[in-house]
Formats: structure tokens, sequence, C-alpha cells
């Protein structure tokens, strides 16, 4: 069985998802496909060192949020 989508988004990080999100509201029919075994892209969090040492992969760029002056612009 096949199926047809109108949109297909590559990737489930914090844009895929809001994409995808968006254009279901629109009512367009969405497919997410994400290449890992997990959704987050850059927003996982993981057991990187030993179990329950948890790091969050790809977001070190959070702790600056504030000293940025042009994060605020598109957070």
């Amino acid at each position: 069985m096949s199926k047809t989508y109108d949109v297909i988004i590559v990737g489930s990080g914090p844009n895929g998802i809001a994409a995808g999100i968006t254009l279901q509201k629109a009512g367009l029919s969405t497919l997410i496909i994400e290449g890992r075994d997990t959704v987050g892209g850059g927003m996982r969090t993981a057991d990187l060192i030993e179990p329950g040492y948890r790091h969050d992969i790809c977001s070190a760029i959070h702790p600056m949020a504030l000293l940025l002056r042009f994060l605020p612009l598109w957070i």
C-alpha cells in the first residue's frame, strides 16, 4: 500500500517538527523522516559517557543564548 504526501520533511529536529506542525495545521498531509532512532535532531539527550550521565547533543549554544545579541530575534 502506498500513500502520497503533500510534503515530506527530512529531519525531526526542532525546525522539522515545527514545519510539520505548521503544514499539518494548514491542511497538508505531512511525513517527517528521521535517520536516527529518536527524534530531536540537535536537541537530543543521550548517555554518552556512562548510563545516567546525560548530555545534550549539539546544544552547546543554548547556555549562550542570553549573551548573543542575535538569538532573541529567532528564538
